[in-house]
């Protein structure tokens, strides 16, 4: 019996249900509930670790039903409505107006100046939100904000030569993933090298990062869905991604020379195209003649990691 197979089987089949619950308006789930309750699925994993030598019938036995508990003790503190939220539900009822009620508008715009220097430094914080890199912009940064109930601000500081643009969201209590929820669309400038720093708990990212120059890109976040395409405009690119329950997906050009090193425990992989060198490494075959090359670090929970060439 292939274990850990059967239980991310298991886990993905739960988020599928919910989240298709969700989509039908049968349940009403409230992500935001259930991710204090984190430490779980480290419970989970000792459990799988405990019996997984033993290729034991019984040991697998009892992972799964400690698995099966734990996700349904997720589903009912999920489908519970939290006190925050039924007061913000109250104001909606009453201060709905011809503009969405709480649904409300936010644009940042930060222009581009050459005081910059070359290289410019971008944070990006705040969960229940759904980020879309809309392309580029003659401007440093631009962002429009749909936000229920979360305000997001942006800081900009300039020391010598260096750039540091931090947009975040003020109130993490108002974290909605659901409609009318928290919706971001970016802007980039092309000109400066970009290293950039994603933090959240829930969240969705949708980056093409093609055009750009991309030197680092760090990810630190929860139960998030990412699809981020890289370029081979730089001759190094650092990515790493570091998650718990997540699905991600990464595109990297055939050009580049890439190197994967992944420290996962329950996570699913899928790496076409690559090599595998031992445990936990991968290469492209033209890793070591390539000019240009992307070091990718992958460490998640039970989480999916794809990572594709084009």
């Amino acid at each position: 019996m292939k274990l850990d197979r059967i239980m991310w089987g298991i886990v993905l089949l739960f988020i599928g249900s919910v989240l298709l619950l969700e989509n039908f308006n049968v349940i009403e789930f409230y992500w935001g509930s259930v991710w204090r309750f984190w430490p779980i699925f480290l419970i989970i994993a000792g459990v799988n670790i405990l019996f997984s030598k033993s290729k034991s019938q019984v040991g697998g036995y009892i992972s799964i039903g400690v698995l099966v508990v734990m996700l349904g003790v997720l589903f009912y503190r999920g489908t519970q409505v939290p006190q925050s939220e039924k007061e913000k539900n109250f104001s909606m009822e009453f201060d709905n107006d011809d503009d969405g009620g709480d649904v409300k508008m936010q644009s940042f715009d930060l222009p581009f100046d050459d005081a910059a220097g070359k290289k410019t430094v971008l944070n990006i914080s705040g969960g229940g939100t759904s980020y879309t890199l809309e392309g580029e912009t003659d401007s440093l940064f631009t962002a429009a904000v749909k936000n229920k109930g979360a305000a997001f601000s942006l800081m900009n500081n300039l020391q010598d030569s260096l750039r540091t643009v931090t947009f975040k969201m003020n109130n993490k209590k108002n974290w909605n993933m659901g409609e009318g929820g928290n919706d971001v669309n970016i802007h980039l400038n092309t000109k400066p090298i970009w290293e950039m720093h994603l933090n959240m708990g829930a969240g969705e990212i949708n980056f093409d990062l093609s055009p750009y120059q991309v030197r680092e890109f760090n990810f630190d976040g929860g139960a998030a869905a990412l699809d981020i395409k890289f370029g081979d405009i730089l001759p190094i690119a650092d990515v790493r991604i570091k998650t718990g329950v997540a699905d991600v997906k990464l595109s990297v050009p055939t050009n580049s020379g890439c190197r994967i090193t992944t420290k996962s425990g329950l996570s699913s992989k899928d790496f076409e195209g690559f090599i595998k060198l031992k445990d936990g490494i991968y290469e492209t075959s033209n890793y070591s003649t390539s000019t240009k090359k992307i070091f990718i670090s992958l460490n998640g929970g039970l989480s999916n990691f794809e990572v594709k060439r084009y």
